[in-house]
């Protein structure tokens, strides 16, 4: 039977006194103007305190708070934050004491070889794709490939084989080379290679047994690592796949073998919320002991901001 047209009688409606009810959004809690020369730290303290705004400021006191307590602070990045121009502000953090260890992948490596050569990286794919040439440079395709071939010989991972490799030859650019400068401050920076995903592998020097062994033996230097973080702190930039994965099984070791992870922030930062980063860096690990962060933003204007606060906030403690 259909309803009739008839207005509900609002007349006995219950309320409340606005004062009484529990609000999500205080005026205590609203941003600052920006005050001229206060500075990173002045900036940061202006930032509302709702939402990523809360959330950045909580990874910056993990991180600040990490270096404070001696725990780790691991560093993954994507081979996007080496061709944003980023390897100056990494290497400025693991010089003052930020960073106990880093984790790339294959495309990172090349990046970051590149640059110490030539100081230029960055090939434009579809220029080069049709005549054959993507991927061809010679340099790139013979000197690494043989800087890992002889370091893994050695019992080097990829990281330790082509920081040796660039230390001893001393490019014009090894100064913002972050994979030399990790060699040369003792700081351990593994390769997680997918074969077959990176332009090195199509070059005859390539060797897979190389590459698979010293992938593997970064693999565990990463794990151990990762056992190391108990109030610790890892953050994932750039990378939307390999590290994620690579990140939640060094986990699995980690715990399967008793190793505490109590306090672990995590933090993936990254232009967009992706699927991986998501779930095995921010949600996965830190259940139950833990807490982790999704940062939005493109890395050439997050990180160096991230970078900024932590450094000005350590300053004030």
């Amino acid at each position: 039977m259909p309803f009739p047209y008839e207005e509900f009688d609002l007349s006995g409606i219950r309320t409340y006194p606005l004062k009484s009810r529990a609000s999500k959004v205080r005026a205590d809690d609203f941003a600052r103007p920006y005050q001229p020369g206060s500075g990173v730290f002045g900036w940061l303290e202006s930032l509302p305190s709702a939402l990523a705004a809360s959330d950045f400021r909580e990874v910056v006191a993990a991180i600040c708070r990490a270096r404070a307590d001696g725990r780790g602070i691991v560093w993954g990045f994507g081979a996007h934050v080496i061709k944003t121009g980023l390897s100056p502000v990494l290497i400025d953090l693991m010089e003052r004491g930020f960073v106990s260890a880093m984790a790339t992948n294959g495309a990172g490596l090349i990046h970051d070889f590149e640059i110490a050569l030539s100081g230029a990286t960055s090939e434009d794919v579809e220029a080069g794709l049709g005549e054959g040439r993507f991927g061809m440079a010679d340099e790139t395709g013979r000197l690494l490939n043989g800087a890992i071939n002889e370091g893994v010989a050695d019992g080097l991972g990829l990281g330790q084989a082509v920081g040796r490799y660039l230390c001893a030859r001393h490019p014009q650019y090894e100064h913002i080379s972050v994979v030399a400068t990790a060699f040369r401050l003792g700081i351990p920076l593994t390769v997680h290679v997918a074969v077959g995903t990176d332009i090195i592998h199509m070059h005859p020097a390539a060797s897979g047994a190389a590459l698979g062994e010293g992938s593997l033996r970064d693999f565990r230097y990463f794990t151990s690592s990762v056992s190391r973080l108990e109030g610790g702190v890892y953050l994932n930039c750039g990378s939307a796949v390999l590290l994620p994965e690579v990140f939640l099984k060094a986990v699995s070791i980690a715990r399967n073998q008793g190793c505490r992870l109590d306090g672990l922030v995590t933090v993936a930062l990254d232009f967009a919320r992706l699927y991986r980063p998501q779930v095995n860096v921010v949600a996965r690990p830190t259940a139950g002991i833990g807490r982790g962060y999704y940062l939005v933003g493109h890395h050439e204007l997050l990180i160096p901001l991230l970078a900024a606060a932590v450094v000005e906030t350590s300053g004030k403690a």
